[in-house]
């Protein structure tokens, strides 16, 4: 009972600083770079890289982007690096689902190391910036509608799964994950969509059901890829920085990897 209670008021906790701070653009700036810091400070762990170039790395990046957010009239050469960026990140996460699929163990030379945090963690983080300043503009309901779809799917994931899964999904890697679980999660994440739609008044149903879709699977696929990342370093969570839950990114990992792809659809639909 007294683990339940630590676990829901640490959750609350991360839910109430994440909802406050969408009031502020350079308030929510700062709680995205700080959560993202904390992550890159458990993942280097988790893939023993004892180096300070990939805080560097995530400064830079994250600084030089959300300088570009801050215009509100991005130009062409700004324009240019997200578009390089993102195909960059979306072919690395892509190398990383193939790495789930076919490797027993990712493979973690000392280059590997270094594009992982840059472009798997460093610049998910950027894109969950970029969520939330969509088309030049202040749109912190879009982040907030993409957090709710991956909470909605992971809570009815674990219910469903829970209550009615037989069949594992990646025993090897998530024992508890199940294919009735996935399914659950995605259903639920697609009813929610029209809630989302409808009170956020951001975007119109159908663009809000094709993200629930992208956020049920691609998050799915992030939370897998960390849990084989905490596998192969033979640890249970990520950090101890919630109690009751682990580490900051054993709960940002769905987005994380999932916010590159968000990103490019609203780009699609945006032209």
């Amino acid at each position: 009972m007294k683990e339940l209670s630590i676990r829901a008021i640490s959750g609350v906790v991360y839910v109430l600083l994440l909802i406050g701070s969408l009031f502020s653009e350079v308030a929510l700036a700062i709680l995205i770079g700080i959560f993202g810091i904390i992550c890159l400070t458990e993942f280097s762990r988790l893939i023993k890289l004892k180096s300070y170039v990939q805080y560097l790395i995530f400064l830079i990046l994250y600084i030089a982007f959300w300088y570009l957010c801050a215009q509100k009239s991005i130009n062409q050469i700004g324009d240019e690096a997200i578009q390089i960026l993102l195909v960059i990140t979306i072919f690395v996460n892509l190398i990383l689902i193939k790495d789930l699929f076919t490797s027993k163990r990712i493979p973690l030379f000392e280059s590997k190391r270094y594009i992982v945090t840059a472009f798997y963690l460093t610049s998910g983080f950027v894109f969950i910036l970029l969520v939330s300043n969509y088309d030049n503009a202040f749109t912190p309901l879009l982040l907030l509608g993409s957090f709710i779809l991956i909470w909605v799917n992971d809570s009815a994931a674990y219910m469903v799964g829970k209550n009615f899964g037989k069949q594992k999904l990646f025993p090897s890697i998530s024992p508890k994950k199940t294919v009735e679980g996935f399914l659950g999660g995605l259903f639920f994440a697609c009813v929610s969509s029209y809630f989302i739609a409808l009170y956020t008044e951001t975007l119109y149903f159908t663009p809000w059901l094709i993200l629930a879709i992208i956020i049920s699977v691609f998050g799915t696929f992030g939370d897998l890829i960390e849990s084989k990342f905490k596998r192969q370093a033979k640890v249970k969570d990520s950090g101890s920085i919630m109690p009751g839950h682990g580490g900051l990114l054993d709960r940002l990992d769905s987005i994380i990897f999932a916010a590159p792809f968000i990103y490019l659809f609203l780009r699609i639909i945006h032209f």
